[in-house]
């Protein structure tokens, strides 16, 4: 089979200083094409930094990207992997307290819950909707959003960056 490429964002929300430059040594691990780190500061939390970093790569790097960097402490990240020939696209976010959670993702970037994921909230729930709405919370990643979501406004001012340009 062909190797397909595909390409995607590594966004760091939080990071140590002193954890910068294993986080470049570990994408480059990843043998992805990539742009360079620049490490801005991430107004959320003061003391930390934050990037935004555009990569290229086969099918499936995003998630040997997040295999590579999740768990190291004081780490909050998204990577992302567009959709591409046969493939879906990939979504990944990290934070210490819920760990690592992943979606497939279709073309315009909306996380796609399949009919099994359904099923099983609904066979959890045993009919009670709170339960139901609870299983789906977490099908979705809504934990996460809202954890993410103050490090993701922080970087609002920050330089932008466009996976592709169409026309």
């Amino acid at each position: 089979m062909e190797n397909v490429t595909t390409r995607g964002v590594l966004y760091i929300h939080s990071a140590t200083a002193a954890l910068c430059s294993h986080l470049e040594w570990a994408l480059s691990a990843v043998n992805v094409e990539h742009t360079k780190f620049e490490w801005i500061d991430q107004p959320a939390m003061p003391g930390m930094v934050r990037a935004e970093v555009l990569w290229r790569g086969p099918q499936g790097s995003a998630a040997k990207i997040a295999s590579a960097i999740h768990n190291w402490v004081h780490l909050r990240f998204e990577v992302v992997e567009e959709p591409s020939a046969g493939a879906d696209g990939a979504r990944y976010s990290y934070t210490p307290e819920l760990g690592i959670f992943h979606a497939t993702t279709d073309v315009h970037g909306n996380i796609m819950v399949s009919e099994d994921r359904i099923r099983y909230a609904y066979e959890q729930a045993a009919g009670d909707p709170a339960l139901v709405y609870r299983e789906l919370s977490l099908a979705l990643g809504e934990a996460w959003d809202e954890e993410l979501e103050p490090f993701r406004l922080a970087g609002e001012g920050a330089p932008v960056r466009w996976l592709h340009q169409v026309g």
